[in-house]
Parts: structure tokens; C-alpha cells; sequence
């Protein structure tokens, strides 16, 4: 059933769209300026960008530890802004009750900013640190070559994002050319504003409304159509290492042109036999494959696929296979591909969260099928590709992962599959967890195989709006899959075929060497295998074959979790279940903690410093741990990130770990070293906590089960099954709301103290002796 939706164009010119979602447990809204980094003059590169930050650092109205940043990670909401080519969105979801607090926060931050020259000095900095992580980034600096291919004319072939001397504070004509940016094009015949929850229309445009009205009125400034993309209508980058980049332009598109790259798109990730994905993994060429639309702007569109080949794999071969699929296509029929493509939207409509169906109507692209333009501007984009008589392209069978009923088999769920209520299944998502351990020292090469074996599955779930992934973590391998009951059921029996019997080929392939990762994440990678006092095991040279996955599956160790399945669907799990590698391996053990400070240098890739640090708790201690985390997280981000701008990579939060819940900080820096910012993180640790009463009772809502999103209860339900500690969401409530003062502060004591064990990931030598 499609959501009621409302759209009225207000007396300022403002667009707004409302929806009604009623399923929804959470309310989201997205602000879209028709403005981005293209707009601005080309004398000042970095300008737009430069001006989304510059609106987070707070208001008269609404200070920074009272602005929308900071408002919404209190109520537990999620909030970020983009700065694109012709496109500038601000985005947030939060629980129902704080819809109108944070949309008054966004507008009035954006229609009556605080342009301070001081302020703009210290978020240059910012800027600058984020330019040198920029430039220091393998994956960005992939893309940024790849753009350089478009013609020099074109905007796109330039830098955007801003740097210490793009952006010339202290000029007159920076801070005039600022200004008129901002009143040009942040009024209301510009924006395009969304709100989305299960509030009724009614209710939203009560809400909208005042706030929507305080951007000024104006007349619409025309964008700058740009010139033409590229001399050909498709250009191959020079293939490096394996990988070969496709990238296509197209320049005078009808409307719609967005939305038919969508389907194309769709069509091209589709992994089902009989495709192209299909076709080059039944040859053992394909490793990986990555498309995406990079620009998509009045009747331009560029986009590619970057393909990681097999050492064997013929570039000219791989190409020629795409031109036979492209002529296939042409030949298809567009009614049976967009009637597809109208079912899998569909499905993502369902799926969707509230941020997420926001953010597709602030930019006018609804999940739905084509309609008559788009189907018009798909025709003209598959005539504008290459195209070839090869190979043989029979058509996809229907995709059983979009179906929704049950499978016919039935039997009892095993013993080692345990159940929660904690998700009712009338809310529609149904998960399982399945975890083994895994004590081969052959784990991680092999975890790579099962991988690879999984990921045209992993694929097709995707392109079903089904959450599948197999993850290690240390000594454990996880499989997850997320969905209605009925495609989740359908998948896992696909995936636990794949992982029982991998192709022999995937057997005998090498395992690639790893990509770099910047520090921060390569630290929180390693975390972990760390916590548990381990290092990632040697690998084994050997060659692996089949007797040796299954004696390493016959010694696993199996634990589940299934949450949101009714009795129904938990039989026909159970049937599938029945087939699933490894042993039954009852209840997981507790988590270990030692006191005391341990200190763990890391070697990661890059030059700048990392250091994260994790300071385990008792489960029992987990409420005033979480309500700890809360009020530490506006310090840490003060100090560190605005104050002393250590780097644009800081955070802190309450953070599960295979069970083991605890505080989590974590910095990036090109200028602090680990040791440096470890005193800088002992500063403001040691500061007085105050406990916040408002925020202790809107902490405690966040874990209210009909207000909380479905997914984050299934989460919280596992690492609660993982810690072995029984509790319900109710008791954590409790545990929240009960916590005083004296209670923090003992908490925050034993903390510093290191009572119940810190463990300091860094790429950095230790401060002192202090630390094991």
C-alpha cells in the first residue's frame, strides 16, 4: 500500500512534500537547497562547502550545544549534511516527539546563520584537515582522476572541496561573495523540504509550516547549465592492477534522466544467471564490481563501473561482453523490465526508513517505476551506449528473493537456535543471527572464499532491500539477514548452501593482499581481535580445498538468535536451519575483562596519528554506561574538534562488542600525536559530569520498543544474547532513569581508574609506563 502523501508550494516559493508512513517508528525530514558546489564562484572553490559547515557552529538563537547537531544526538536521531555538484541536503531522523524542535533548529540555522569572521578562521581548519585526509585517501583520489577524464571545461574536472587557501577568509570579496551566495540561493523558491512519519498530513503541515516560513521570499536564480561532459559518449580509464574503470557521459538526456539510470542501473547489478555479472564470474574473472551515478544534472548524466578482474581476465573480453549485454537490453522488453523495477521499489518503499523515504522525496525520486518521461529518457540512454552482437543474454527468471510467503517445509528450530520477543512480528522485519567460532588458523583465508562465494547472493539480497552480510570478528564468523520473513527464510537457504560448498576455482584463488584503510578504521578493524588479547594469526600458505573446509566446519561451534518470526515463519526456519554447517554449540561464554591500562601499538597505512580507545563495563552497568557516553560526547566534541581541532575524525559513544559493551573514543589527527591526544581525551574525563535529567528521560525513551527502529532492537537483542546477561528493554529503562548522580560519578571513577580493564588501540607509541 503507497503512503499518503501531500505537496503545496508555500508563499515563499518553498517546495514541500509531506508523508504519512504509519509503520514507521521514527520521523525524518530533509532540506534540499538547489545550490551546490558548481554554483559558487569559480574564484573560490570550497565556497558551498565551506558554508555547510559553517552552519552547524550555532545560532543566537540556538547556540552549538544547543543547535541541531547537538539536539539530535541527545534524543538519539542521526543527522548529516552533503554539499553536491548543483545540490546542498541537510538530513536528520529522530524519535517522533523531537520532529518539531529539530526542523525549527535546521530552518532557523539556515535561514539566519551566524557568519562570524572568528568562526569561519577556526572551521577553515577544518576544512583543511579534511582536504589533506581528502588527498591522502587511495578510493578519493581514484575518483577524483577518474573526473578528470570529463572535458576541462566542464566544473566537474575541478576541485570543490576547500581548503586553508581556497578559501581567502580575510578577503573582502570571499566575504561578499559568501553572503551573496547564501541570500541567492537559501530562500524559499530554492528549497525543496520533506518531512516523513507516522504522524498524519495533517499534523506534519502543522509543523512545517512556521518554520518552513522563515526562509525569504525571492524569485528563482537560474543554475548555470554547464557545458558538455565529454567528447565520446563513454571513455575507459587505463586499467591498473586488475582493475578496469568504464566511464560513461551523456549530455542532452530528456527529463527523467536520473530515474532511467536507476533502472539501467538496476539492470546492470542484477547478479541472477543469464546476466553480465553472471557472465563474467561463470569465466573467473570478476573479483568485484562498483557502479554508481556521479552526476546527474539538466539532461547530463555520468556514471561508471569499476571492475576488480582476475590477473587472466581480458579487458577487451570484459568489454565486449558489456556491449553484448547493452544490445540485449535494447531488445528487452522496457514494460517486463520497468514492471520489475516497479516491484523491487516496492519493496524498497517498504523497507525504507523514515530518513530514507525523506530524502528520496526532498529530491523528487520516489521509490516508484518509470513513468512515461523516464521510460522516454531510458530509451534515449541505452541508445547512447555501445552496443554488440555477443554472446548469448537468455532472460532472467523471476527473482524469488522478492517473494513474501513462506516456504512449504516445516520442523522445530535446533537447540542452538534461540528466540526473542523483543521484536513483535507484526512489525514486519524479521532477523537471524547465526555465529560460529571458528579456531582454524585458516579462518581469515577462508572467510575471504565464503565471502566471495557469497557476494553475488549478497548482491541480489541488496537489489531485494534484504540486509545480508557475513562478517569476522576475531575468532567468530557471523551471518545476519534481515527482511520479511519470507525472503529472509529464502535467502539463508541460499547462503548456507554457499557457505557448505564454495566453487573449487574460489578455493584455489590466492587471497588478494589487503586494501589500505585510513588509520581510523583500520584501528577500529583490529579492535576486536585486540579486546581479546589476540593478533590476526599468520595465515598458512597452504592450498585449501573442500576436506578442509569441512573439517573446519565440522569443529564450529554454532549459536543463533531469531527475532520477529512468529511461530509460522520459526518452523520454516527451523526446516532450513536443519542444514546449517557447524556443531551445536549452546549458550556464548561471557565476555572477560581484565583491569588495568593496555596499550596496543597497531601499524596502520598513512601518515596522520589514530588512537582508539575502548574502556569495557559490566553489563549490569550498561544504563549508567550508556547515559555516561551521552554526556560525554558534547565535551569530547567541543574540545577536541572545535577547540582544538585535532582533526575532523573525533568520536564517543557506548559501543557492544561481541557482547561487551563500553565507551568508545576514537581520533584522527595530522597534527596530535596518539600520545597527545590521549591526555587531550584525559582532560576532559576528568571533568565533572553533570547529570541532565531532561536528557537522562529522553535517553531512556530511545529504548522503548515502539519507539525504537526495528533494526536497533534486533541489534540490541543479540549483543544482549552475546553477553549472557538476561535482561529486556525495560529493565534498561529502568537502569537509565535510576542512575543519580553520586552513581555517575562512581561510575566515572572506576573508569579512570580502569577497574574493569581500557584497551588503547594506537599507531603510536605508548605515553608511559603506565600502560601494559
Amino acid at each position: 500500500m503507497t503512503d499518503p502523501i501531500r505537496t503545496l508550494t508555500l508563499a515563499n516559493g518553498l517546495h514541500l512534500t509531506l508523508r504519512h508512513a504509519p509503520r514507521l517508528k521514527r520521523a525524518a525530514a530533509a532540506l534540499r537547497v538547489h545550490a551546490g558546489s558548481h554554483d559558487a564562484p569559480a574564484r573560490w572553490p570550497g565556497l558551498a562547502h565551506f558554508l555547510e559547515h559553517l552552519f552547524f557552529l550555532g545560532t543566537a538563537r540556538f547556540p552549538l550545544q544547543d543547535g541541531l547537531m547537538r539536539h539530535v544526538q541527545a534524543v538519539g536521531g542521526q543527522v548529516n549534511a552533503s554539499t553536491r555538484e548543483r545540490t546542498t541536503d541537510f538530513f536528520f531522523e529522530v524519535p517522533v516527539s523531537a520532529l518539531g524542535s529539530a526542523l525549527e533548529r535546521l530552518c532557523q540555522m539556515l535561514a539566519e546563520p551566524d557568519l562570524s569572521v572568528e568562526r569561519q578562521r577556526r572551521e577553515r581548519e577544518v576544512i583543511h584537515a579534511e582536504f589533506i585526509a581528502w588527498s591522502r585517501d587511495d578510493q578519493a583520489q581514484r575518483q577524483f582522476a577518474l573526473l578528470q577524464r570529463v572535458s576541462p571545461r566542464h566544473p566537474l574536472s575541478r576541485f570543490h572541496a576547500g581548503n586553508r587557501y581556497s578559501l581567502a577568509v580575510q578577503d573582502p570579496a570571499f566575504q561578499r561573495a559568501l553572503l551573496d551566495f547564501h541570500a541567492r540561493f537559501y530562500r524559499g523558491s530554492h528549497i525543496h523540504l520533506s518531512l516523513c512519519g507516522p504522524q498524519s498530513l495533517d499534523a506534519l503541515e502543522a509543523l512545517a509550516r512556521p518554520f518552513a516560513n522563515l526562509f525569504a521570499e525571492g524569485s528563482a536564480q537560474a543554475q548555470q547549465p554547464p557545458p558538455a561532459l565529454l567528447d565520446a559518449p563513454w571513455v575507459e580509464h587505463p586499467a591498473t592492477a586488475g582493475c578496469l574503470e568504464l566511464l560513461f557521459a551523456h549530455d542532452a538526456l530528456p527529463p527523467g534522466a536520473a530515474q532511467a539510470l536507476e533502472l539501467l542501473l538496476s539492470c546492470l547489478n542484477d547478479s541472477r544467471p543469464g546476466g553480465w555479472l553472471d557472465a563474467l564470474r561463470q569465466r573467473g574473472w570478476l573479483r568485484d564490481v562498483h557502479s554508481e551515478t556521479l552526476y546527474a544534472f539538466a539532461g547530463q548524466v555520468l556514471w561508471h563501473i569499476r571492475l576488480h578482474l582476475s590477473d587472466d581476465a581480458p579487458p577487451a573480453e570484459v568489454r565486449n561482453l558489456l556491449h553484448g549485454w547493452l544490445a540485449s537490453l535494447r531488445q528487452s522488453s522496457v514494460t517486463r523490465l520497468n514492471d520489475e523495477f516497479g516491484r523491487l521499489q516496492q519493496r524498497r518503499e517498504q523497507a525504507a526508513s523514515a530518513l530514507e523515504l525523506a530524502r528520496r522525496d526532498s529530491a523528487d525520486t520516489p521509490f516508484a517505476a518509470l513513468d512515461a518521461q523516464a521510460l522516454e529518457a531510458f530509451q534515449a540512454l541505452l541508445a547512447d551506449l555501445p552496443a554488440s552482437a555477443h554472446g548469448h543474454w537468455p532472460p532472467p527468471e523471476d527473482e524469488p528473493l522478492l517473494r513474501a510467503d513462506l516456504p512449504g517445509a516445516r520442523a522445530g528450530l535446533p537447540d542452538d537456535v534461540a528466540i526473542s520477543a523483543l521484536l513483535p512480528p507484526e512489525r514486519g522485519l524479521a532477523t537471524l543471527y547465526l555465529h560460529w567460532l571458528i579456531a582454524s588458523p585458516l579462518r581469515e583465508r577462508f572467510h575471504h572464499v565464503l565471502s566471495q562465494t557469497l557476494r553475488p547472493l549478497l548482491e541480489r539480497a541488496h537489489r531485494a532491500s534484504l540486509q545480508l552480510d557475513f562478517s569476522r570478528e576475531g575468532e567468530h564468523w557471523q551471518l545476519r539477514c534481515a527482511g520479511s520473513p519470507g525472503a529472509v527464510i529464502r535467502t539463508v537457504a541460499l547462503a548456507l548452501e554457499a557457505l557448505r560448498q564454495p566453487s573449487a576455482e574460489l578455493l584455489r584463488t590466492p587471497a588478494p593482499s589487503k586494501a589500505p584503510q585510513m588509520p581510523i578504521r583500520a584501528l577500529l578493524s583490529a579492535l576486536p581481535d585486540r579486546l581479546h588479547g589476540r593478533a590476526a594469526p599468520p595465515q598458512p600458505a597452504s592450498l585449501l580445498d573442500q576436506s578442509m573446509l569441512d573439517q573446519l566446519w565440522a569443529s564450529a561451534p554454532r549459536q543463533g538468535l531469531a527475532i520477529g518470526f512468529d511461530l509460522t515463519a520459526q518452523a520454516a526456519l527451523g526446516a532450513v536451519l536443519r542444514h546449517a554447517p557447524g556443531k551445536p554449540g549452546g549458550r556464548p561464554s561471557a565476555p572477560t575483562r581484565s583491569p588495568g591500562r593496555r596499550w596496543v601499538r597497531h601499524a596502520t597505512g598513512g601518515s596522520e596519528h589514530a588512537l582508539v580507545l575502548f574502556c569495557p563495563l559490566p553489563s549490569a552497568a550498561e544504563g549508567p554506561g550508556r547515559l555516561l557516553a551521552q554526556a560525554l560526547q558534547g565535551p569530547v566534541y567541543q574540545r577536541l574538534r572545535v577547540e582544538l581541532q585535532l582533526g575532523y575524525a573525533v568520536f564517543s559513544a557506548f559501543r557492544q562488542i561481541q557482547g561487551q559493551g563500553g565507551l568508545l573514543f576514537g581520533v584522527q589527527s595530522p597534527k596530535a600525536s596518539p600520545a597527545q591526544i590521549l591526555d587531550h581525551l584525559f582532560t576532559v574525563l576528568n571533568e565533572v559530569v553533570t547529570l541532565d535529567t531532561a536528557a537522562q528521560a529522553a535517553l531512556a525513551a530511545q529504548f522503548d520498543e515502539p519507539a525504537m527502529p526495528n533494526a536497533e532492537v534486533a541489534y540490541w537483542a543479540w549483543q544482549t544474547y552475546l553477553a549472557t546477561e538476561p535482561t529486556d528493554l525495560s529493565q534498561l529503562q529502568r537502569s537509565i532513569l535510576n542512575t543519580t548522580q553520586p552513581l555517575l560519578d562512581e561510575l566515572l571513577k572506576s573508569l579512570l581508574d580502569a577497574e574493569h580493564g581500557w584497551l588503547c588501540l594506537a599507531n603510536g607509541e605508548a605515553p608511559d609506563e603506565r600502560w601494559q
